[in-house]
């Protein structure tokens, strides 16, 4: 489940390396591979040409086969559905590319929960079944035992049986060949015992290797197979049944496992009357084309999904939705990063053909982000359920991706505007990590949403004093104030309005003399025991803007009600921090771990005095509030910083003003401790909360009692949102990382901050599983508060606004003033805005690089011929991507149709002259894409189906939830 580096290079090299001999010495052998990080490895540094030739062959016979096709098998719970897609276009598009195939399959074996986005993902891509297996133990039993493992999955309430997908999931044994045999203490099926590596040992003896078959236990073996192969029949519909063979870190040695292997199956298709069954070889694929061909008729199943996910009555897996919090932020913040940089460097290819950039050296920039964040996604990623050392390999790898990237755009700043190579560029993404001199520079913000935006960007200086000016020379409305985490530095806020898919230049001066930026002015209240507040005298203290008043209580500090300004509704809410403290002891009874959350009992509240500080200017109000275990203590482990805008007008503010920003920070926590903020509230909510399920579609969640374990059971994972109401008023809540969330009380919603944790369970010791994390996080949360009508119209462009906050490069300005660039509209953006309507998503905009030919014959005629197209990547296909927010019925404007002109959509980025709708990863015309077509009472006939209505002349009708993706190219390439 989680080896990775060094011993990923020897085990997965040596896995396809002798897979491939021994597939190649029997006809009748077959093999299944998934991770194409993996098998990439050994094909472009280990495989020798005849191997390549080899696999070729073994691909055309269907003895290999690509299952799934991502670069890895990601996670289900915590990642967000942009980045899944981005993993499985990167394995998909070298697979298409190299082989000519495309994955039909899905072999989800190990993520930790079933999301219901990964039917439609999988059905998108033109899978045509789906195989998962990790849901809850006592759910799993009951289907088991009415034969209800297998169904129809519609995962996506708006698209419904349009992307429908056949779903396997697999029964107790899971996806692991059951090692017990009655005849021998040694397990069995494992006859190349547990991989050792890096350093195998010499005398090719492993530890654990099963008993080799013999003549004298051949029938004893058969008949523990066959036995178990009947148990499992009876829990399935069909007489075919799937026998998994392997497990993690298995055929290393394939000679041997096959050699044993095929005396076994020999021998019990020789007795297959005595035995009552016939055994052969197969891949995922073969097995669901016998289940298909039988023209069964399956139940559906809605969007439901099934998690969160327990092994067992005390083992909740509910701990990974928060555990290594840094690491799920650096992975969100390089997703979003990398989003940037692709649509900056496609607009940069197609105006500035004769750039001085080397295309192919920028795009081998880009290669390594979409490599990391497609890597991160992994189910031991992401999740946090890796060891340090693995965390570091990841964390490493995004970090060199990232900087790739800012390089990159800074390079493409520098060549648009011509500047003399000398001014440095330096570049960060979030600016608070990086000063800036006291000299006069620039700041370059880019937008790379396709909405106008109006935002604030922070920028760290060294002076109280500043002016921000634009290209014009016009005055920037601007704040600055002391920062909240060092006092020798300021944060200067600069108010951006930027079009879609532009920059804008802004010149930061030290002051001199002339209009100059607000200035936030500080008050520090006394700090107060909140153990001993008088609830008689209450004063409160009011923090207002245009949409919101929020009240303190001056008794307490901490936060008292919010007032939605509009309506004039007033709800009452607190904020606290609170931990669960956990138990590391196996003796002692369950423990939490990276994967696992088992609370001793309820969250026990942190501190026992709250310091205020309120810091306002006429732009933004700060609020910092610093929580002490009590009234004398020097240092605080936790603090909130809540931030309300005032936007002057002539803005557009509605997004900005409407959220209430944020920003806490947590840690160092003692050990055994889980970190979590609760926001208690006077809604009547039922205790019923709701959850993204990636960033994608939202998921109720009412509150369910357990006989045990009730706490952890009633933790879902929020990837981006997450909200509580009553019958008139939503709180919303929106994340830039994932963390668990959960309603352990009426009108209540908590979320999870962070972890740190040790136990001494011998397994999560071996692999150094402990998380011991002793960091301190910094995660942001907009809450948007409002009626149900307003907050469905803020949460998707705000939970994306987010997510993709403007990219902020720096330079200094060099002794000659730049001249303002030639053609300069009114607002003085660069680039050409690309603006889509409100409830559609420009998801992709990119110059992927593939070779391949989109037309499949041609394709595989040049495959066959030797002929793939070497050299230089493919600079004319633009892939692009549009995805529609909302769903069917969710709001009456926002969830009709809408169409788009491709043409007029991309014409700052040129002519278009062809467009080619293409399945999820790009691999399929969707005119040619036939899935097969799964029998269900609602729609009795079989057939294959096709999937979407193809644009004529480049105008598109995107309906509710379809994500529609596309080829274009332009004149002139």
């Amino acid at each position: 489940v989680f080896f990775f580096q060094e011993s990923m290079h020897a085990y997965a090299a040596n896995v396809y390396t002798s897979v491939v001999e021994e597939l190649v010495k029997g006809k009748q052998r077959k093999f299944i591979a998934v991770e194409q990080e993996f098998f990439r490895l050994w094909w472009d540094a280990v495989a020798t040409d005849t191997y390549k030739q080899q696999v070729h062959q073994l691909l055309q016979e269907g003895q290999l086969e690509f299952v799934i096709g991502g670069q890895v098998m990601h996670d289900e719970a915590v990642t967000l559905i942009d980045d899944q897609i981005l993993q499985l276009t990167e394995g998909h598009g070298f697979l298409y590319e190299t082989f000519g195939i495309r994955p039909q399959f899905s072999w989800h074996v190990d993520p930790f929960g079933a999301s219901a986005t990964t039917p439609t993902l999988f059905a998108l891509a033109g899978f045509n079944a789906h195989l998962t297996s990790r849901i809850d133990y006592d759910l799993k039993a009951d289907m088991q035992k009415n034969k209800k493992l297998q169904f129809v999955w519609q995962g996506s309430p708006s698209l419904s049986e349009g992307q429908e997908i056949f779903t396997h999931v697999m029964d107790q044994y899971s996806y692991c060949t059951p090692s017990q045999i009655p005849f021998s203490n040694r397990s069995g099926f494992y006859w190349n015992g547990i991989a050792a590596f890096p350093d195998p040992p010499k005398d090719g003896v492993y530890p654990n290797m099963s008993l080799p078959v013999t003549d004298t236990n051949i029938h004893l073996y058969a008949q523990t197979m066959v036995a178990n192969i009947k148990e499992r029949a009876a829990w399935f519909r069909t007489s075919d049944v799937l026998w998994p063979w392997g497990c993690d870190k298995q055929f290393f040695n394939a000679s041997v496992q096959y050699s044993n292997m095929d005396l076994l199956l020999d021998y019990i298709n020789k007795h297959s009357d005595e035995f009552g069954v016939t055994v052969q070889y197969a891949t995922v694929g073969d097995y669901f084309q016998a289940v298909y061909s039988r023209n069964l008729t399956w139940e559906i199943r809605d969007s439901q999904d099934f998690l969160p996910y327990s092994t067992e009555p005390f083992q909740a897996w509910t701990g990974f939705y928060t555990s290594r919090s840094t690491l799920k932020g650096i992975a969100r913040k390089a997703s979003s990063l990398l989003y940037a940089g692709e649509s900056f460097f496609t607009q940069y290819v197609r105006k500035h053909p004769a750039s001085s950039i080397c295309k192919c050296g920028a795009l081998k920039q880009l290669q390594s982000l979409r490599w990391a964040v497609s890597e991160v996604q992994h189910h031991d990623g992401i999740t946090g359920t890796e060891s340090p050392k693995v965390k570091d390999m990841y964390v490493n790898n995004l970090m060199y991706g990232m900087f790739n990237v800012k390089k990159l755009m800074a390079a493409i700043i520098f060549d648009m505007n011509n500047a003399k190579k000398n001014g440095e560029v330096y570049s960060s993404v979030y600016v608070k990590d990086s000063g800036i001199p006291d000299v006069d520079h620039y700041v370059v913000v880019y937008n790379p949403l396709a909405w106008n935006i109006t935002t604030f960007v922070t920028v760290s200086v060294s002076h109280l004093a500043m002016s921000v000016y634009d290209e014009l020379g016009h005055s920037v409305p601007a704040q600055v104030q002391i920062s909240a985490e060092s006092h020798s530095t300021y944060d200067l806020y600069i108010l951006v309005a930027i079009s879609g898919l532009s920059y804008r230049k802004y010149n930061v001066k030290p002051l001199n003399g002339k209009q100059s930026a607000f200035i936030g002015r500080s008050v520090k209240y006394k700090r107060k025991d909140i153990t001993r507040a008088d609830q008689q005298s209450r004063q409160l203290l009011p923090v207002v803007n245009n949409c919101y008043q929020v009240l303190f209580d001056q008794n307490t500090n901490l936060m008292h009600s919010i007032t939605e300004r509009e309506t004039n509704q007033t709800v009452q809410l607190t904020q606290e921090f609170l931990e669960y403290h956990v138990n590391g002891d196996v003796m002692k009874g369950p423990i939490s771990d990276n994967y696992l959350f088992a609370p001793n009992a309820s969250a026990v509240p942190v501190s026992k005095a709250v310091g205020l500080e309120v810091v306002s200017g006429n732009l933004m109000t700060e609020i910092r509030q610093y929580f002490y275990s009590n009234v004398s203590s020097q240092d605080y482990i936790y603090a909130v910083y809540t931030r309300m805008y005032t936007v002057p007008a002539g803005y557009d503010g509605k997004l900005l003003c409407r959220r209430i920003e944020q920003e806490y920070s947590v840690g160092p926590l003692e050990l055994n401790r889980e970190a979590v903020l609760r926001t208690s509230t006077n809604l009547n909510t039922r205790q019923l909360l709701y959850t993204d399920s990636n960033g994608y579609q939202i998921q109720k969640r009412p509150f369910k009692a357990y006989v045990n374990n009730t706490v952890a059971r009633n933790y879902y994972p929020m990837v981006q949102t997450a909200y509580i109401e009553d019958d008139t008023t939503r709180l919303m809540l929106l994340a830039e990382r994932a963390h668990g969330v959960s309603s352990q009380g009426n009108g209540q919603v908590e979320v999870m901050l962070h972890r740190r944790l040790w136990n001494n369970l011998q397994w999560d010791l071996n692999y150094n599983l402990t998380l011991n994390d002793s960091s301190v996080v910094r995660p942001v949360i907009w809450l948007i508060l409002g009626t149900k009508a307003v907050t469905n119209i803020l949460y998707r462009t705000s939970g994306l606004a987010l997510e993709h906050r403007p990219v902020v490069m720096f330079g200094a300005l060099s002794e000659d003033k730049p001249k303002p660039p030639r053609q300069l509209q009114q607002n003085s953006a660069h680039g050409s805005p690309v603006t889509v309507p409100p409830n559609l998503h420009l998801q992709t905009l990119s110059i992927p690089g593939w070779r391949y030919s989109s037309n499949h014959a041609e394709q595989v005629h040049s495959i066959r011929m030797g002929k793939q197209k070497q050299g230089d990547a493919d600079f004319s296909r633009v892939l692009l991507r549009i995805r529609h927010l909302y769903e069917v019925g969710e709001d009456p404007v926002l969830s009709q149709p809408v169409m788009v002109n491709l043409k007029s959509l991309l014409k700052g980025l040129g002519s278009v002259m062809v467009v080619e709708e293409r399945s999820l990863t790009g691999t399929w015309d969707v005119n040619t894409l036939k899935r097969w077509k799964w029998k269900t009472a609602q729609y009795p006939s079989k057939g294959l189906s096709n999937s979407t209505e193809t644009s004529e002349n480049c105008i598109v009708t995107v309906h509710p939830k379809e994500i529609r993706t596309f080829f274009v190219y332009f004149q002139g390439q």
